[in-house]
């Protein structure tokens, strides 16, 4: 009995170390597919889009509808009321919005219209000229805010879907495209801005509406579409990180430090005929100051409206746009050396520049 039971040993011992083995590679196996299974889910979070139409779900109702009022003077100074209209953005459930300054800028009344179709007054809490951003108030609570994302996380290629008011009547409109170009230098209006380009249709009324990623979230503020009948395809935006940095001082202050106030307007002499004839200027093409603020640097300094701009610190100018750029190139407390002619006699005065800090 003790031979058969020492002989039965070593097979025993055998079966068990297969088992045992056998054990353990089953486990190796099964925790190398839960890794791979777990890689894979992690991996489909991070590159996951969103269906157009979730996306729209997501994002629409944050964006609004934007219509202005103006009072303008018109011949024998008879004053009528012009409209105006674009999009704007929910940012915070408040009643915060932004918007585009171009939208509103100069608006005597300021209508903002949920997608719910709720209809508002707003006021102008803030704006900031260089980026073309405003921001409005209007007296709500719980409204559906944006989704922010980052611009900067961007690549060519990526979705892009707007969504706005085009044509001031057609509120809640979606396009759909993709990220053409990031960092494109456009002047708009003489100002130089770094935008994001887009081949999403865009068209007037679009501007200060939202442009959003795959995954739903806001990444820039729409402001323009190029012009031309023959172009197409080029549309673009602020960058929603440049937005949100000049949202912070305006939700804090109503402007942004630092900006600099010429004090004084300009207009290039081709498109004011008549005024040209007032103030007899002749009929050379030039820059001239077509009005100056009351209490400014540029009146101290002895500016006056039809003063003929030839240089800025040596630097010719030919627009009225490069004179904007050259003085809004200092920093505040700059002194400035300007060369003019008025009365066909040239003059040289000095301009301090200021900082602009609304009434």
């Amino acid at each position: 009995m003790e031979n058969k039971i020492l002989t039965e040993m070593p097979q025993y011992r055998l079966r068990r170390g297969l088992l045992l083995a056998l054990a353990i590679l089953l486990t190796m196996a099964a925790c190398f597919a839960a890794g791979v299974y777990l890689n894979s889910i992690a991996y489909a979070d991070e590159s996951q889009e969103l269906s157009t139409t979730s996306i729209v779900a997501m994002a629409a109702d944050s964006v609004v509808e934007i219509s202005t009022e103006s009072v303008t003077t018109g011949q024998s100074m008879r004053q009528y009321i012009v409209e105006g209209a674009g999009s704007g953005v929910v940012i915070r459930s408040d009643g915060y919005i932004i918007t585009n300054n171009h939208v509103i800028e100069g608006a005597s009344k300021i209508t903002v219209t949920l997608r719910s179709g709720e209809s508002y007054e707003a006021a102008l809490v803030g704006t900031d000229e260089t980026t073309d951003l405003a921001l409005l108030k209007v007296d709500a609570t719980g409204l559906t805010t944006a989704t922010v994302g980052s611009s900067a996380q961007l690549a060519i290629g990526d979705t892009a879907i707007a969504i706005g008011n085009p044509l001031g009547e057609l509120g809640g409109t979606v396009t759909q495209g993709i990220i053409s170009a990031l960092d494109r230098e456009i002047t708009l209006d003489g100002r130089t801005m770094n935008l994001l380009q887009t081949d999403a249709a865009i068209n007037p009324g679009n501007s200060g509406g939202g442009l959003f990623n795959g995954q739903g979230e806001l990444i820039g503020i729409v402001v323009a579409k190029s012009s031309g009948s023959d172009v197409e395809g080029l549309g673009f935006a602020i960058p929603v990180d440049d937005a949100m940095e000049v949202l912070e001082q305006l939700l804090s202050q109503g402007y942004v430090s630092g900006r600099v106030d010429v004090g004084m307007e300009f207009q290039d002499l081709t498109q004011r005929t008549s005024y040209m004839s007032f103030f007899n200027m002749g009929s050379q093409s030039a820059v001239y100051v077509s009005s100056v603020n009351k209490g400014s640097n540029a009146e101290k300094a002895g500016f006056r409206s039809g003063d003929r701009i030839v240089s800025i610190n040596g630097a010719a100018v030919s627009s009225a746009s490069d004179a904007t750029a050259l003085l809004e190139a200092g920093s505040v407390g700059d002194r400035v050396s300007i060369v003019v002619v008025r009365d066909n006699q040239q003059a040289t005065l000095t301009l301090t520049l200021e900082e602009y800090i609304p009434d």
